[in-house]
């Protein structure tokens, strides 16, 4: 099994000196993973971001993982569970490169949070997608457009997420379409993220009133979500952009 430091993850992930990527996945069976305590010949999909954190769940992540796994040969099934820090994911891929994943409940509730963006703060909606986000809804796709997110959010109070959190900003372009930028933990701004775009549904569909499937737009494409207090859809392209071989360093 192969076994990265966290140096080698920033490395990998590094886009001038590595590969370059938002983030890592390393594909290896479930019982290999100290805590897991559930079927051991499941694969696993060990993700970390690129600071080499972990992160328990990512939404694009487990598409892409799972489009890799039947290209590679290794799922004999296009209808799959992947073992993942926040359970058990049921994946459908599809012939046309189009992966289904159950990313499970989207839970919003608890007490609100501030979310400051240098000068701007906004009262955010926190959302449990099995890793934590606070979604702020903003006036316009102009105010969106204009947001700096090369500075990192801050929150109030600090001790809501005390492990981080991602932060999704949207704007309501339609009666169930919604555009988002995201700034994700331990990465920075990103072109999507899968379960950003459902906890922003998720948040939207409560002072809106809609119920069903959102079209989510993010720099990055357009994804279906169909987010649930017991279950969560996300719908989307999952893309192997090169194969190849790279010299990892002694770090």
């Amino acid at each position: 099994m192969l076994n990265l430091t966290d140096d080698q993850v920033r490395w990998l992930c590094d886009r001038r000196f590595g590969v370059g990527g938002d983030g890592l996945l390393r594909a290896t069976r479930a019982g290999l993973i100290p805590e897991w305590e559930g079927d051991p010949d499941l694969w696993f999909m060990d993700y970390r971001n690129a600071d080499a954190s972990i992160a328990e769940m990512c939404g694009n992540g487990l598409r892409v993982f799972a489009r890799f796994l039947v290209d590679e040969g290794l799922l004999s099934r296009h209808d799959a569970v992947i073992a993942t820090r926040a359970g058990l994911k049921h994946v459908i891929v599809h012939g046309n490169g189009t992966v289904d994943a159950d990313i499970g409940p989207a839970r919003t509730g608890g007490d609100a949070v501030e979310i400051r963006l240098g000068e701007r703060s906004w009262s955010a909606t926190p959302v449990d997608v099995g890793n934590p986000h606070a979604v702020v809804r903003v006036d316009s796709e102009e105010e969106l457009a204009g947001l700096d997110l090369t500075v990192a959010p801050v929150w109030d109070p600090p001790e809501s997420f005390p492990n981080g959190v991602n932060v999704e900003f949207v704007a309501l372009t339609g009666p169930d379409r919604i555009r988002m930028r995201v700034h994700e933990r331990g990465v920075g701004e990103t072109l999507s993220c899968g379960t950003g775009t459902v906890a922003a549904a998720a948040a939207m569909s409560r002072p809106t009133g809609h119920e069903g499937a959102w079209t989510v737009d993010v720099p990055g494409g357009t994804l279906v979500v169909t987010p649930g207090e017991e279950d969560s859809r996300l719908t989307g392209p999952a893309v192997i952009q090169a194969r190849g071989e790279v010299f990892i360093p002694e770090l």
